[in-house]
């Protein structure tokens, strides 16, 4: 059966993939909402950080894709508010007041930051620990999106998406930032659009918070409720080249973040 599917931040790294992927390899019918104006006839301009005119592009549709944010890790806490807590505020009550079904929200791995350095498994199911204003506007709309669930009977999938890089050609290596940590979150284009389609497609699941990396050898993230509860089986995957310097480097950040005060805390992550 035919989908509407409405993709925000749809011209956009991630947003533009998925939204070209759709219209391409599916019989599902792809509307963008984007801050910036576009060519396409099927994108509109919306600023999410305020209700507006946008909201009746929502009136229909099966499920959307919020993926609009400021999506910078080191975004002040000015942007982390208006784009991504406000913003996504407003998506959640225009979704539910147009009877949209299904909310795919595009959270991140540094909802889980502060276990960069720890050996913790990574389920979504542990306790959260970001390090920066972006981590906690993504645990922010994941537990909006859990009240909406809750409250309102809208479907909520949160997706903790992992490092889908704009350069390289989103090939992995030891080129991306944060050694170990940075690369074992790699995400291959074809495992993300394989995930964002499995969130919007599943059915009977309320409300989830689940990790969306390829299945890299060796990572902490649990993938297994993704492939439980939205059939997600990734076909790509990366073991991380781990160099002597990048060894020493860990090795001194995890010794520093285990001994200055937690407001310094963001800033040793982005390392």
């Amino acid at each position: 059966m035919s989908k509407r599917v409405v993709i925000t931040g749809a011209s956009g790294h991630l947003g533009g993939k998925l939204y070209d992927d759709i219209k391409a390899h599916t019989d599902w019918h792809p509307v963008g909402l984007d801050i910036r104006e576009t060519d396409s006839p099927d994108c509109h301009v919306a600023d999410f950080s305020k209700m507006g005119d946008w909201t009746k592009h929502l009136s229909g549709a099966d499920a959307v894709v919020h993926l609009a944010a400021d999506r910078d890790p080191g975004a002040s806490w000015g942007s982390s508010v208006a784009n991504n807590m406000n913003a996504t505020l407003n998506l959640y009550h225009a979704a539910s007041q147009n009877g949209v079904k299904r909310v795919v929200f595009a959270s991140s791995n540094w909802v889980q930051g502060g276990y960069r350095f720890s050996s913790e498994k990574l389920a979504p199911s542990l306790d959260p620990k970001p390090v920066n204003a972006y981590g906690v506007s993504k645990l922010f709309g994941e537990r909006v999106g859990e009240y909406f669930a809750s409250e309102h009977g809208l479907s909520v999938i949160c997706l903790r998406i992992g490092w889908t890089q704009w350069t390289h050609e989103n090939r992995p290596g030891r080129h991306m930032a944060m050694g170990r940590w940075g690369q074992e979150m790699w995400l291959s284009d074809r495992d993300y659009l394989q995930g964002m389609k499995c969130a919007i497609a599943a059915t009977d699941l309320p409300y989830a918070v689940l990790n969306l990396m390829s299945d890299n050898p060796g990572m902490r993230w649990d993938l297994e409720p993704t492939r439980n509860l939205i059939g997600y089986k990734p076909e790509d995957g990366w073991s991380a080249e781990v160099t002597l310097p990048m060894k020493l480097k860990s090795l001194v950040l995890k010794t520093v973040t285990e001994t200055i005060p937690d407001r310094f805390k963001a800033i040793a992550a982005d390392w």
